[in-house]
């Protein structure tokens, strides 16, 4: 990979020397013809003051369901140059988004049913919700988006971006009985589609033979589980859906699924197979070159 100045994005650099950082050790350094300025390579963790291997276990440590002041003491008894609470609350959202922004544009494999649900959070003591769509054949959580409320637009959003993320691989839309599904799953699939039954909306609820959406609850139930420590979302809507965005990648590349025998719903979904013990540093670095 050739390595561009980030001061005037030419390639022709060349190797000048080496520099010393106290958290990433000997660094190549470089220098640009172009704009006679030196430079080292720009990596996902470049002016972070710890390490990769430091911030990436925070993040695991996280969405394994531990609070973040509990990750401040950890650290504490571990390293001797701590991190406040702070500090790890900023690599959540950092990293959260910077993973998402890479995996959100990967095209999918999946099984021809979708499930779509909510739940109901609470964002400085006002009603959020969190809506998302799961495949039944490989769990793979499709599209998410944490929003201010349910209405017809944010479903449409959500059904939209799994639209755009499974091409046509979807024939049933699986959704309970929220009257709001009806329209938006017309909008985002067509109208003529599903009259022509090439789209079926499937409503099903607790009273119906057809039994409820089993697979999207259960995980809902990690969800729940991951989240109940939560004292609500303190932060932005925006903050918010970060964190839940880092949900998705750790549901979806990190942790594996007992109804896949260990796998994770990313082995079976998608064309990327994490080989490292760290798999969030290994997506960081993933994100990083495609940007």
């Amino acid at each position: 990979m050739k390595i561009t100045c980030p001061h005037c994005k030419s390639q022709d650099v060349v190797k000048r020397g080496f520099f010393q950082t106290a958290t990433n050790g000997k660094q190549q350094r470089y220098y640009c013809k172009s704009c006679n300025k030196k430079f080292i390579e720009q990596t996902p963790f470049y002016r972070m003051r710890n390490s990769p291997n430091k911030i990436t276990l925070c993040l695991d440590l996280f969405y394994k369901g531990v609070s973040t002041r509990q990750i401040q003491n950890h650290l504490q008894a571990f390293y001797p140059h701590n991190a406040s609470w702070v500090s790890i609350y900023q690599w959540i959202v950092k990293y959260s988004k910077k993973i998402s922004q890479f995996t959100s544009n990967l095209k999918l494999q999946v099984g021809k049913e979708m499930q779509i649900d909510e739940v109901e959070y609470k964002t400085k003591g006002k009603q959020s919700w969190f809506i998302d769509s799961i495949d039944t054949t490989t769990r793979f959580m499709v599209a998410s988006n944490y929003v201010k409320s349910r209405g017809q637009n944010e479903l449409k959003q959500v059904l939209k971006l799994a639209k755009k993320k499974t091409d046509n691989q979807i024939e049933t839309i699986t959704s309970d009985g929220f009257l709001a599904y009806s329209k938006a799953v017309n909008l985002a699939f067509g109208y003529y589609k599903i009259k022509r039954g090439e789209i079926k909306h499937k409503v099903v609820t607790q009273l119906k033979k057809e039994g409820f959406n089993i697979m999207i609850e259960r995980m809902h139930n990690s969800l729940r589980q991951r989240t109940k420590t939560f004292r609500g979302f303190h932060g932005s809507i925006e903050s918010a859906n970060a964190i839940m965005r880092g949900f998705e990648i750790y549901y979806n590349f990190i942790r594996p699924h007992l109804a896949l025998n260990g796998k994770t719903p990313s082995d079976l979904a998608t064309d990327i197979k994490l080989s490292e013990n760290n798999k969030w540093l290994e997506l960081i670095n993933l994100s990083n070159k495609k940007d």
